[in-house]
C-alpha cells in the first residue's frame, strides 16, 4: 500500500470518528418516523429514506432516488451474491412488511453478511377467498405462496431502509428510540 493511501484512509477514518464524536458531544439528534416489520417472528423497526420510484418516494416521505434502481442485477443468477435484499410488503392486507434478514447483532459487530438496508419489494397479494392472517416470517410468507394462498410479485422498487430495532437486540448504539404508540407490534 502506498502512504499516500494510508494517509488518506487515516484522514478519513479520523473525520468520521470526530464528526460522530461532535454529533454525540453537542446532542445533535434528527427525528425520522419509524416502521415497523416483522423477521422470523419478531418486531423489527427500521427508516425509510431513499426510494426508486417517485411516487412511492412522496408516499414514504422519502427522497427520490431512481438510481437505487440500478442496484438490480436483472442478469444475476440464484444464489450469487447482491448488494440488494427482499422485504416482502402487503398490498390487501393491513400489516408490516416481512425481512428476510437484518444485522446480527445490531450495530458495528453485524456478523450477518446476507443483510442489506437496500430492499427489493416483493408486493404480497392475498389471494379471493383466502382469510388473511398475521404472516411474521419469510418462511410464513413462503408457505403461504405454496398453499396457494396469497401471490408474491417481485417489483422493480428498490429502498433504502436501515433497519434500527430488533426485539432480538434492541436499538442501533446511540439511537433512542419514542414509540407514539406503546403496542409492542407493528
Amino acid at each position: 500500500m502506498s502512504i499516500h493511501f494510508l494517509r488518506s484512509f487515516s484522514f478519513v477514518a479520523a473525520a468520521i470518528v470526530l464528526s460522530q464524536a461532535h454529533a454525540q458531544a453537542t446532542g445533535d439528534v434528527v427525528e425520522l418516523p419509524l416502521v415497523s416489520g416483522w423477521y422470523d417472528g419478531k418486531v423489527v423497526r427500521y427508516v425509510t429514506t431513499d426510494v426508486s420510484d417517485k411516487k412511492a418516494a412522496v408516499e414514504m416521505g422519502a427522497n427520490y432516488v431512481p438510481r437505487l434502481a440500478n442496484a438490480i442485477n436483472q442478469a444475476r443468477q440464484p444464489g450469487q451474491p447482491s448488494a440488494v435484499e427482499r422485504i416482502y410488503a402487503f398490498a390487501n392486507f393491513k400489516q408490516g412488511g416481512v425481512l428476510p434478514s437484518l444485522p446480527s447483532p445490531i450495530g458495528a459487530a453485524n456478523a450477518n453478511l446476507n443483510y442489506s438496508p437496500l430492499w427489493q419489494v416483493h408486493k404480497v397479494t392475498w389471494l379471493a377467498g383466502k382469510q388473511p392472517r398475521l404472516l411474521k416470517s419469510e418462511e410464513e410468507v413462503l408457505a403461504a405462496e405454496e398453499a396457494g394462498q396469497v401471490s408474491i410479485e417481485k417489483t422493480n422498487l428498490v429502498v433504502n431502509c436501515p433497519v434500527v430495532f430488533s426485539e432480538a437486540d434492541g436499538p442501533l448504539p446511540h439511537v433512542k428510540i419514542h414509540l407514539a404508540n406503546q403496542d409492542p407490534e407493528p
